[in-house]
């Protein structure tokens, strides 16, 4: 791999402490096994890792998230425990660190709403990750059991939004997180590694990433490769469509040869611009929810609501407690509605009189600008429901989702189930399905 590509000093400390502590026998302290590095798709977790795993001289077994399901049941549970064990006899063997790395662990054996299908396999995977982490040098594989123990092996996952994951398996004792969002000086160092050689002044690389802000890091490698597409166009019209096959492959001529392009910040910017393009053209058609709609929503798709206000989804940054935005035509107005606590409306009398009992359901003002807010962004909005000890552990039910095209329907379907499930807590999750993460958890109802 090229020594001009540029590995974060933040990533590296992170990643070389975790794997360094694991290999050492340091008295009375408890290491988590599990690194799980975090963060916004196509970031270069992957790439950093493997930066790192060569600076280092780590060698790596990989796992992808494909292999987390299976036809048969144990099927990735067992094939998680063999790829620990044969990376732990690398180690006795070669004599040199070696780590497992499972990457998008969360596309595998996540959750993100209800339609993603919680299958056995998934179960199986978060107990083997969990009891390895318990166990490292005692991991046996089904069928046998080998006495001997093995070597302790770190484990990297990466992924996008480990919320999704069984939380137990992301307790502290057993992973260790880290959120993966490269800053500005991060930025400039990929991008020049990027283009190293291609001329750029570091000048013209800060125009680019600032032109580009919003883009993540793999959007500047696209778009070195997108330059080519002129050479590569005229490579196959110069030789002929029919020919290009037996040219490019296993040609006794060798491998075509192309000329460095121009790579000018003009030409950058200009296929930028069409790359970002064709990203917009796909955010904003939309047909798998069109073609995903319930039947009953779709002849109502008329009566969706068409608010101009402008809302924003709080960032990290921004507590969702103090994100506010006001909200036309509210199904249920301040001066009718009770006074709310919990999300709950509840008699002034039953308050004096401290019962916890509500005697009438509803929802807050707040939650109904939220649920505005969300619908109006093409958020999906679902509950999840459990008493308390499933609380307690964070393993929370899935309901259905509600309606989508109105928020009216949205609140009242919410209000309705609300009254379904007294005596559990409950609490209300937007989604946005296109980065596949959770936009807002908000406890709604307390028992």
């Amino acid at each position: 791999m090229s020594q001009h590509y540029y590995i974060s000093p933040r990533f590296i400390d992170k990643l070389a402490v975790h794997i360094t502590k694991n290999f050492l026998d340091i008295p009375h302290v408890r290491v988590p096994l599990i690194l799980g590095i975090h963060g916004r798709k196509g970031e270069g977790k992957s790439f950093q890792c493997e930066l790192v795993f060569e600076r280092m001289g780590i060698e790596a077994v990989h796992m992808s998230s494909g292999e987390l399901e299976s036809p048969d049941a144990g099927d990735p549970a067992r094939l998680i425990r063999l790829r620990y064990r044969e990376t732990a006899e690398m180690i006795r063997v070669k004599g040199k660190m070696c780590v497992l790395m499972i990457n998008d662990l969360d596309a595998g054996a996540g959750r993100f709403d209800e339609r993603t299908q919680y299958t056995v396999n998934t179960q199986l995977v978060h107990g083997t990750l969990m009891n390895i982490a318990d166990n490292p040098t005692n991991v046996q594989l089904p069928g046998s059991y080998d006495s001997q123990p093995i070597h302790r092996v770190p484990i990297i996952v990466t992924g996008n939004d480990f919320s999704t994951l069984y939380a137990p398996l992301t307790r502290d004792g057993r992973m260790a997180k880290f959120y993966w969002q490269p800053n500005r000086e991060d930025r400039i160092g990929i991008v020049s590694g990027i283009f190293h050689g291609d001329g750029l002044s570091t000048g013209e690389i800060e125009q680019l990433i600032d032109t580009f802000d919003n883009q993540a890091i793999d959007f500047f490698s696209a778009l070195r490769s997108r330059i080519y597409d002129e050479q590569i166009r005229k490579f196959i019209y110069d030789i002929g469509i029919d020919r290009v096959s037996s040219r490019v492959v296993n040609s006794k001529e060798g491998p075509p040869k192309f000329e460095t392009p121009n790579f000018s910040i003009s030409r950058l910017i200009e296929f930028g611009e069409l790359i970002k393009a064709e990203q917009q053209r796909l955010e904003l058609s939309g047909l798998a929810r069109e073609y995903n709609q319930v039947p009953s929503l779709t002849s109502q798709a008329t009566n969706t609501n068409t608010r101009n206000t402008n809302y924003n989804i709080p960032t990290p940054d921004q507590p969702q407690a103090n994100h506010k935005a006001p909200v036309s035509n509210p199904v249920i107005s301040e001066s009718t509605s009770p006074k709310v606590t919990n999300g709950l409306n509840h008699s002034e009398t039953g308050q004096r009189n401290g019962s916890k009992k509500p005697l009438h359901l509803g929802l807050d003002l707040e939650t109904q600008d939220q649920i505005g807010e969300l619908l109006a962004q093409g958020y999906r909005l679902t509950l999840e429901y459990g008493n308390e000890r499933r609380v307690k552990n964070n393993a929370w039910k899935s309901g259905n989702p509600l309606p989508e095209n109105n928020v009216s329907e949205a609140i009242a379907a919410l209000t309705e189930r609300l009254g379904e499930h007294k005596g559990e807590y409950v609490r209300l999750i937007g989604i946005d399905t296109k980065a596949k993460r959770r936009v807002l958890e908000k406890i709604i109802q307390r028992p």
